[in-house]
């Protein structure tokens, strides 16, 4: 089936618009699925919530893949319930209408939230580093758990035999904007000390100070909508280096002590693995936070 035309739902959050211009700059015809806004970089927009199966199934008749981004991005400001319905159920409608249709072509917002990361109240649970897609999942927080059940969702859904042919769970850090990484990183203290002293330290090391760039994560959602690949895939998405000034040994050494180190970790390598996304999907992140720095 060729692939011309691309739906992606939340189209106007904070990475929809650079995907959506990203993948219109690549020739596809792109509709926007939002709740609430309007978008005026894509071709077509319709105000549509992915958890209505009805107005899902009118809005993508006419697509030939789906980026799925239209989900809650943090567990702060809704109620839990509501979060995890939101990560969960959008995505199984999604994938369901997606059948319905015929659309083969099927991509999923995840998180680096889905292994136990992110928004837990507790250090997250570091068995092995660099982390990579094998690591074990340990979740406890509703966005969290949100996001692991939709990637099982994605991984049962596409053993049915009208499933999508092509289903990508790409787990992303938080993307900031040049400026955000700009204010967040660049200009504040990065070392562990200063980390603390911000308030930031529980955060950064749950996430294993990792980070992407906007840019590198449009060309990965375009990567895995183009991607030969069969069945259900889940794909640790970084910048190739990370967000502190500490060498990468350093936080292994000193913040990880109980985590297998499984790779030498030089300068300030990132100590999330990317190698699948590259060996899969040719996709190499390139983009860093130190590219403004003096």
């Amino acid at each position: 089936m060729s692939l011309e035309s691309v739906a992606v739902t939340g189209g106007t959050g904070n990475l929809g618009p650079t995907v959506v211009a990203h993948l219109r700059a690549s020739g596809y015809t792109v509709t926007n699925l939002s709740r609430h806004s309007e978008s005026s970089l894509a071709d077509h927009d319709y105000r549509v919530s992915a958890l209505d199966p009805g107005d899902l199934t009118a809005a993508l008749s006419d697509a030939d893949a789906v980026v799925h981004l239209g989900t809650i991005s943090t567990p702060t400001n809704d109620p839990g319930h509501r979060v995890f319905e939101s990560n969960v159920q959008s995505t199984y409608v999604v994938l369901e209408v997606a059948a319905a249709l015929g659309i083969d072509r099927v991509v999923v917002a995840s998180s680096m939230s889905a292994i136990g990361g992110s928004f837990e109240p507790d250090p997250a649970r570091i068995d092995f580093l660099p982390v990579d897609e094998s690591h074990r999942a340990t979740p406890s927080n509703p966005y969290g758990l949100g996001k692991y059940v939709a990637e099982q969702t994605a991984a049962g859904f596409v053993r049915r035999a009208d499933a999508p042919e092509t289903v990508a769970s790409l787990r992303f850090p938080w993307m900031p904007s040049e400026e955000e990484a700009r204010q967040t990183f660049a200009e504040a203290d990065r070392s562990l000390s200063g980390l603390r002293d911000a308030g930031h330290f529980h955060t950064a090391r749950n996430t294993l100070f990792s980070y992407l760039g906007r840019e590198d994560a449009a060309r990965l959602v375009r990567r895995a909508l183009e991607a030969d690949f069969a069945g259900h895939e889940v794909f640790w998405a970084a910048a190739a280096d990370t967000s502190t000034t500490v060498e990468s040994a350093t936080l292994a050494s000193e913040v990880y002590p109980d985590a297998e180190t499984r790779e030498p970790l030089s300068g300030h390598e990132a100590l999330v693995s990317t190698e699948k996304a590259k060996r899969l999907l040719g996709w190499e992140p390139t983009w860093s936070w130190r590219d403004g720095r003096a």
